[in-house]
């Protein structure tokens, strides 16, 4: 995709064009997380967030574990041995 200018409005806002939502599937309602890195302002989605951090963690856990049944069979056992 190339550049695309625009102007920020008088109230601060700015629409994000329809080719770059369609680049980012960007939806009507989906929430957007906004974050200033390098002085460069960086726009994404909150579903494609916790997707990205999925994706990480997939890379340490073995295929077919339950990390929340894990959590909850360690707590049991640290209340066990008290």
């Amino acid at each position: 995709m190339n550049e695309i200018h625009m102007k920020l409005n008088e109230s601060g806002r700015v629409v994000i064009p329809a080719a770059v939502r369609d680049a980012l599937g960007i939806e009507p309602g989906d929430e957007l997380v906004m974050k200033v890195e390098d002085e460069e302002l960086r726009i994404t989605t909150l579903k494609r967030r916790i997707e990205r951090a999925q994706n990480r963690v997939r890379m340490y856990v073995k295929p077919g574990t339950v990390l929340s049944k894990e959590l909850i069979a360690a707590r049991r056992e640290e209340v066990k041995n008290g």
